[in-house]
């Protein structure tokens, strides 16, 4: 019975140390961030090159990012030369018919029977700690609607909140997602 004991004590010390000596770092948000090295982030005010959109899309868009960086990593949002740093621009905002309906009368036009909203950010991402994983990339998603029983105005904030959380979602994987 001594033997089992020591057998079972040696093992856990022996496990213990195992564990102690592997460099392995494991983040419960999915991150390969080294909070080591990076502390802070700073994220720029994103401009609205589309021409289209509500008028405080690019507000909606730069605050919706800090919060996502700041719910799902441990840095601190800091106003100016962060360790990661976010920049860019809206670029693209346009409304394409998806789907044709016939209007089953020879006196008017076909029309829409789905629209698509498509957004597209431009993101420039800057590591200060490993400027290998530096980036200047455009991230874009879609919605679609039917404008048969709903109009544009109706469901744009909606719209653009969902394209928001999809490219959001986008560009933390690309920057500092471990996956």
């Amino acid at each position: 019975m001594k033997s089992i004991n020591k057998l079972r004590g040696l093992l856990a010390v022996g496990i213990f140390l195992l564990f102690q000596g592997c460099s392995v770092k494991y983040s419960f948000t999915g991150t390969n961030i080294n909070y080591d090295l990076v502390k802070t982030f700073t994220v720029e005010n994103f401009f609205n090159d589309s021409g289209g959109g509500p008028a405080n899309m690019e507000q909606i868009f730069t605050e919706s990012l800090k919060e996502f960086y700041q719910r799902n990593t441990q840095l601190e949002l800091v106003r100016t030369n962060g360790d990661l740093q976010f920049a860019g621009a809206i670029n693209r905002y346009s409304l394409t018919p998806q789907s044709a309906v016939s209007s089953n009368n020879p006196d008017l036009p076909d029309r829409a029977g789905r629209m698509r909203l498509t957004i597209a950010v431009e993101v420039e991402y800057i590591n200060l700690s490993n400027e290998e994983e530096n980036l200047r990339r455009t991230f874009s998603f879609f919605q679609d609607y039917d404008p048969r029983t709903t109009t544009l105005l109706d469901v744009e904030s909606q719209l653009v909140e969902e394209i928001f959380q999809n490219i959001i979602q986008d560009i933390f994987t690309a920057t500092v997602a471990n996956w």
